[in-house]
């Protein structure tokens, strides 16, 4: 009989790729996935820890697993083995196993590879296992191949860490250096992804353009073109990447924008600030006027081209003048989504022990005033779609009956009247009504081809 394996997954994409890769290498062992922590015989929370709420939420997690823990137990049904995995973890391994002494494996975001050996040891010493070492290279040599159906979508890690060091960000000390996979390793994974039933890949790193790896060829390759040498493989209709750097975002990335049609036209392009003081002290390595630079000449290569961003409110020492620069980039750019956040100081961060460190309350009006824009902003793009019809992958049933849900090139949801035989594949949409969150279309064929579901269905 399976063991039943709970994953909690707390954050970027990037764990949630970490996180499918765990029962990866659980299953070997007998482990099967289950969607409730009720009853199950491991329980990992993989974590997060950008932000002290992200945080203090793990440790609350916790709580409530040491009572199913109990319980379980005194009911005579076997043992729950509780691990905390992830960047909290790689931060915090000594503090969560004071904290919580009832946690069995404590382990980083580079190590979960040797998880059969964690388990095995936490049998049989009895107490916990702390494995918290920085050997990327080692976690991706070692992960097993994925079995089984493949998402519609899929992520593709191909980059780990980050050297950029803002004085904000943990990744540095969390996740490590700099480190990217081979191009015929990352090859090898999409294709595999492909024939399990993936029609789109996003393409994944913490400075996912920082990308430079042993191409195909032998030769050095930087992003644009690992992108364009994946579009090559048949049955993989969509390519996106994530998070960049504008650092990074060189003149063969950007034509690739222009020259691959496979990449899709939106782009997560975080800036943080539009105010070249906070940018410094932020240590972004740009002003606000290269990253406008780099806008438009991606524009320029794809003129459909949407973007996304992230954005910190409060930081320390911004000024009502600092903040009103951020609000004017927004507005110049004009942004199809966003993240935002108050600044939350991390410990070990350089900004963390800046001085004129915000209060609550300028932070919380100031984040209310950029979430009105951007929401704004947002809201003006999805009906910019009206009437619209392009294709969309659809990846699961809708909430309602009689409904299936995909995402436009854009990312938009579109829920759509269909039978689930349409999930899977890509079908010319024509949207006819534009919700708050997702848009609202019809099939624009109805000789769907359901022999091929790689293939795009054309109106």
């Amino acid at each position: 009989m399976a063991k039943k394996l709970f994953i909690k997954t707390y954050g970027c994409q990037m764990n949630v790729y970490d996180s499918a890769r765990m029962a990866d290498v659980l299953q070997p062992l007998g482990y099967a996935p289950t969607d409730s922590p009720d009853g199950a015989d491991m329980v990992i929370l993989n974590t997060c820890h950008i932000r002290e709420k992200a945080s203090e939420k793990v440790y609350s997690e916790l709580g409530r697993l040491r009572r199913l823990k109990d319980a379980k137990e005194s009911a005579g049904d076997g043992r729950m083995t509780i691990a905390v995995a992830g960047c909290v973890a790689q931060a915090e391994g000594e503090e969560i196993l004071a904290r919580a002494p009832y946690v069995d494996m404590v382990f980083g975001p580079q190590t979960y590879h040797r998880l059969p050996e964690m388990v095995a040891q936490a049998s049989r010493a009895g107490g916990a296992v702390l494995d918290v070492e920085f050997p990327v290279e080692a976690k991706f040599d070692h992960l097993p191949d994925h079995e089984g159906p493949g998402a519609t979508s899929a992520f593709l890690s191909i980059q780990e860490g980050c050297d950029r060091f803002c004085t904000f960000c943990v990744v540095p000390y969390t996740r490590g250096s700099e480190y990217s996979r081979d191009a015929a390793a990352i090859e090898a994974e999409a294709r595999k992804l492909v024939t399990s039933g993936t029609r789109e890949i996003t393409l994944l790193g913490q400075n996912v353009n920082a990308w430079h790896g042993a191409g195909t060829n032998g030769k050095d390759w930087r992003l644009g073109r690992l992108v364009r040498h994946l579009a090559e493989i048949d049955g993989l209709d969509r390519i996106r990447y994530t998070t960049s750097h504008p650092r990074d975002m060189d003149d063969e990335l950007i034509e690739a924008h222009g020259a691959v049609d496979k990449l899709m036209p939106y782009l997560h392009l975080p800036v943080q600030s539009g105010s070249d003081r906070i940018l410094a002290a932020m240590n972004r390595q740009h002003t606000a006027d290269d990253y406008l630079r780099i806008v438009e000449r991606l524009r320029a290569a794809r003129p459909d081209l949407a973007l996304s961003s992230d954005f910190i409110v409060g930081f320390p020492g911004e000024t009502d003048a600092d903040f009103a620069a951020t609000l004017r980039l927004i507005s110049e750019v004009g942004y199809a989504g966003a993240y935002s956040f108050k600044y939350s100081a991390r410990p070990g961060t350089p900004a963390a022990e800046m001085e004129n460190q915000a209060a609550e309350s300028v932070r919380d009006e100031r984040l209310a005033g950029l979430q009105q824009l951007l929401g704004e902003q947002e809201a003006a793009f999805h009906h910019t779609k009206q009437g619209a019809v392009f294709p969309v992958l659809f990846e699961k049933p809708g909430r309602k009956p009689g409904q299936v849900a995909g995402r436009s090139p854009w990312m938009q949801a579109v829920v759509v009247e269909a039978p689930e035989s349409l999930i899977g594949r890509m079908a010319e949409c024509r949207i006819v009504g534009v919700a708050a969150h997702s848009l609202h279309g019809e099939v624009a064929v109805t000789n769907v081809d359901h022999e091929t579901p790689a293939k795009r269905v054309c109106a």
